[in-house]
């Protein structure tokens, strides 16, 4: 930005009148929106702090393709399934199991929030009255902005049970006479638990109705696959990817500008029909060219979401406010005596969030269901989890907080609810909570050794993480339980051979362990940290 351009913003930044403007302020504003339009250009890099809350790639992974390229729009056009950008729990019903187990008790740890931000008030059109003459100078007050909805990660909460569906921020009040601004709305903050993803999503009542539209012999997942979502999008380069989505773009249903006028007498044909209003129109249309400009470079949502990892110092805002409107003081010139207009407010901001917990613990139990890894959690902390003789016992998450050693510090380990062969696929309880070991160090897999065959159930367990590429970015421990029973008259060790060679091929340790007998389980919680203290692999 060169020198000139500095000093034009930074005087378009203070030359707007205050309360009680005189004529040859209100002259000298409105003569500078021509000379600061000559300069004026599109930031498409944007000024919000969103975009220095940008989520690892190695959390969020969002399939797009780029439409062919316009050259007279600002962005780029965007594709991608709803599916990565909606819930599945949110589209199913109330009674189904996944919805039920998912909100066991007070644990929610996904959600999906309306937002709005506050419209801006009017501005007032309105005129000093005293005893000594019948109409004075305008006096109309400006109106005030919209309250600005917020977002803030902080400890102590560990789960998304109190946050609501709905957050509206307030609309800025009118400008009244006498020079009065009108108030500026309620701002909204929303406190989330630290480990929390935001992303932008589909409004839910929007995915439904095309549902409902659907052929009812498709499946849900299958048209959520299919059906795409179009966005405009702000774009930056990457060196291996070529361009990339940066931010989604989002819009405001503001008038165009120019048509925002509110007048008190005579309608808007009388007034464009008058040479001094349409030279005053043409400076206006450059005002509200450069808040819609402004707009746009803070109305952005970044596209691999906001990871509120840490406590956040200060306060993210999601939506922006609207501007107020002028009142009618600011419009009094050599020209213009009685100025019986003033402008709207800026519209609000109004969009859907999808919240996603993900806990922050340094190990993930990973298993089939009755593998065993309530009973060892319960064994190796002071956690309390659900422990049973069937399937799916565990139907959150569970931690817990292990200690070594007194003086050595602890470290968390999180038991999530088993998986099953074609899990992702969504069969059983789906993979609906790895989000809560994907930002984990270290993977301990629980096989049990009473099993038919053990070391297929830890190939199944791999490939329906990903595969080999996804444990690649984790410690792995392997974690033989059950090792005291005999299972057919087979010794267990026969069983743990193929493991334990296999484990040796991949550089992983492993360890047989009797949970129920607490054989091997101070050992475990070695092995744990240390498997979290190697350097991390992501």
């Amino acid at each position: 930005m060169n020198f000139r351009l500095l000093l034009l913003k930074r005087s378009y930044s203070v030359k707007i009148p205050t309360n009680a403007p005189t004529v040859s302020e209100n002259e000298q504003w409105l003569n500078h929106l021509t000379q600061l339009a000559k300069y004026k250009r599109r930031d498409n890099n944007g000024h919000s702090r969103l975009n220095q809350f940008r989520s690892s790639k190695s959390l969020i992974n969002v399939p797009y393709e780029i439409q062919p390229i316009d050259e007279a729009k600002d962005y780029i056009t965007v594709k991608s399934p709803i599916e990565n950008f909606t819930s599945m729990r949110y589209l199913q019903s109330p009674n189904s199991s996944t919805h039920h187990s998912s909100e066991q008790g007070n644990f929610v740890d996904l959600k999906i929030i309306r937002c709005k931000s506050g419209k801006g008030g009017d501005g007032a059109v309105s005129f000093f009255r005293d005893a000594g003459r019948a109409i004075g100078p305008p006096d109309g007050g400006d109106g005030g902005d919209g309250g600005s909805v917020y977002i803030r990660a902080a400890t102590g909460i560990n789960s998304l049970s109190n946050i609501k569906t709905t957050y509206f921020a307030g609309s800025g009040s009118n400008g009244t006479s006498k020079q009065l601004d009108g108030q500026r709305g309620k701002d909204i903050m929303i406190t989330v638990p630290t480990g929390t993803i935001v992303r932008w999503c589909v409004d839910p009542k929007q995915v439904r109705d095309l549902i409902k539209k659907s052929n009812d012999s498709t499946s849900i997942q299958s048209i959520l696959h299919e059906k795409k979502v179009s966005l405009e999008c702000t774009s930056e380069i990457d060196r291996d990817d070529g361009e990339i989505p940066s931010s989604i773009q989002l819009f405001r249903d503001n008038k165009e500008p120019g048509d925002g006028w509110i007048f008190k007498e005579s309608d808007k044909e009388y007034h464009l029909g008058k040479e001094w209003f349409q030279k005053l129109n043409k400076k206006v249309k450059l005002y509200d060219a450069m808040l819609f400009d402004e707009e746009l470079a803070n109305d952005r949502f970044p596209w691999l979401g906001l990871d509120l990892s840490v406590p956040t110092e200060e306060p993210i805002c999601l939506l922006k406010g609207g501007k107020g409107g002028l009142g009618n003081m600011h419009f009094l010139t050599d020209m213009i005596r009685n100025p019986k207009f003033a402008l709207i407010g800026r519209q609000e901001l109004e969009s859907s969030f999808l919240l996603e917990l993900k806990s922050l613990a340094d190990i993930g139990l990973i298993g089939f269901p009755n593998a065993g890894k309530s009973t060892i959690l319960n064994k190796i902390s002071n956690a309390k989890p659900r422990i049973g003789h069937w399937k799916f016992t565990t139907l959150v998450p569970t931690i817990g907080t292990i200690s070594t050693a007194i003086g050595e510090p602890s470290f968390t380990v999180a038991d999530i609810p088993g998986i099953i062969e074609g899990a992702s696929d969504n069969k059983g309880m789906g993979l609906e909570f790895i989000r809560h070991i994907e930002r984990s160090k270290g993977w301990v897999f629980v096989v049990g050794l009473d099993s038919k065959d053990p070391l297929n159930d830890l190939k199944i367990l791999m490939e329906e993480l990903g595969g080999a590429e996804k444990i690649k970015s984790k410690n792995i421990l392997v974690v033989c339980n059950k090792a005291d029973l005999t299972i057919s008259k087979l010794d267990p060790t026969e069983k743990f051979v193929p493991i334990n060679n296999f484990c040796k091929e991949n550089g992983w340790e492993c360890l047989p362990i009797s949970a129920l007998n607490e054989e091997n389980i101070d050992i475990l919680k070695i092995k744990m940290k240390q498997c979290i203290s190697k350097d991390s692999k992501l």
